[in-house]
């Protein structure tokens, strides 16, 4: 039998919890995130077998190394082969230099990687129960549509998705008002920051206590389990033997696909660095400088929507696996290990001006079209190599998160050319909208909470 994983929350003050209880519940009763005890290290022998194994046989064999027994093997075996159907394009650049292109997804975005196993997962230890719950989460983009195409139509779990007002694309949009069913959409007259606010707000109201509340951000662990696969996976397919380390350039928002690299890393796989690579909104990288950390409110609007977020919950995480400790309202109660964490971290931000430079400049260069967020990556990939020379012949990994016909306005606006829509876009694009708005406003999520369930 496997050694159980329990799950403490980054506030201290709440009780282990078991895999299935961090995830079914979203947040810690203390308000903390939700962080395992322990995590499986894969030896350098093992990390060469996963080479032979398919993305949906390495995703169950990771995950199960660290939910041990609360899913077991075979059933994560089942689950990721029927959710898993698609690819992850690794497209070579120059050099050593990749992107992985995480866009292949239902919903044309690398949230369809968690959210579509942690919907078969809820699904699966609910039935076992005979109860349902309410997912309650927070999107600045491309959260709320995976979510809402992964959850939508499975017994015993409801949907409210919070989404800021004139900060997703039309597109985005879309993805989540034309579903309906057990899928409830609502526009927030404020910035991401504030729905996720709002989001926290109704975990810790005891009124709600009865609507089972949960989430399926990356506030919840079930988000960072299945995002560590694809680092695995890119490093397995493009590293030329179990020493080549590696280094990823991850466009960072809510810092959930950032603290899932870091969860490989620790788990074995060899990262030489991570980059940070953020929009204006650059609370982090003005962190790693100065060691003060101040949100930025309101969050700024930038056309890399997904990363517009300027407190991220995340960091929290980051901060706890470097022995610091912050608090939800982003107070660091203990500092976490600064030189190691600029060690293993370069952290850099760029303007929107910038972001459309280096789409315009990447594709006349190399005649492949990145979209926002892959820009970011992309730019500080370049900056990282341009401080830090002997990076150019390192095995380099930018990426991409959203395919670029999300933001076809403003790739016809940089490139003059319009990307070709996925069927997936193209299916959501015709379909009727329905959708509610509210202020920002607490007491009337709540009311609406109690009166629709």
């Amino acid at each position: 039998m496997k050694t159980a994983t329990l799950y403490n929350s980054t506030n201290l003050k709440a009780p282990p919890a078991s895999f299935r209880d961090a995830l079914l519940k979203g947040l810690a009763p203390d308000g903390g995130l939700y962080m395992p005890d322990r995590l499986p290290v894969f030896s350098r022998r093992k990390l060469s077998e996963f080479s032979s194994l398919s993305y949906p046989e390495m995703a169950a064999e990771i995950i199960s190394a660290i939910t041990g027994d609360e899913t077991g093997t075979d059933e994560l075996r089942k689950i990721c082969s029927s959710i898993y159907t698609f690819g992850i394009p690794l497209e070579h650049v120059q050099d050593k230099h990749y992107i992985m292109r995480l866009d292949q997804g239902p919903t044309a975005s690398f949230k369809d990687f968690a959210a579509l196993l942690m919907g078969r997962l809820m699904q699966f230890f609910l039935k076992k129960e005979n109860r349902n719950i309410t997912i309650l989460t927070a999107t600045s983009g491309d959260t709320g549509s995976a979510v809402a195409n992964a959850f939508h139509g499975l017994d015993s779990i409801n949907v409210i998705i919070l989404y800021p007002a004139n900060e997703v694309s039309e597109l985005q949009r879309k993805q989540m008002t034309t579903l309906g069913g057990n899928v409830s959409v609502i526009e927030i007259d404020g910035k991401f920051d504030d729905c996720q606010r709002l989001v926290k707000t109704a975990f810790m109201d005891p009124s709600l206590t009865k609507f089972n509340l949960s989430s399926a951000n990356s506030i919840n662990i079930g988000r960072l389990l299945p995002q560590s696969v694809y680092y695995f996976y890119a490093w397995s397919r493009l590293a030329e033997n179990t020493e080549n380390t590696c280094i990823f350039s991850v466009p960072s928002g809510n810092f959930g696909n950032l603290a899932g690299g870091i969860l490989a890393a620790r788990m074995g796989l060899p990262v030489e660095r991570f980059v940070i690579a953020t929009n204006e909104n650059n609370e982090v990288p003005l962190f790693m400088q100065s060691e003060e950390y101040h949100p930025i409110t309101p969050s700024i609007n930038c056309i890399s929507s997904a990363m517009n977020v300027g407190h991220p919950s995340n960091l929290a995480r980051i901060i706890a696996m470097y022995g610091g400790r912050m608090d939800e309202k982003g107070i660091i109660h203990t500092m976490p290990d600064m030189n190691a964490m600029r060690r293993d971290f370069y952290a850099t931000f760029f303007s929107d001006n910038e972001t459309r430079k280096t789409i315009r400049d990447f594709y006349s260069k190399y005649g492949m079209v990145l979209e926002p967020h892959g820009a970011v990556a992309w730019a500080g990939l370049q900056e990282a190599i341009a401080n830090n020379p002997a990076y150019q012949e390192k095995l380099c990994i930018a990426v991409e998160t959203a395919h670029p016909a999300k933001f076809r306005d403003e790739i016809k606006s940089i490139l003059n050319i319009e990307p070709e829509l996925p069927e997936a876009l193209r299916k959501a694009e015709s379909e009727r909208e329905e959708f509610l708005s509210l202020d920002n406003d607490y007491d009337a999520l709540r009311r609406f909470i109690i009166q629709k369930y």
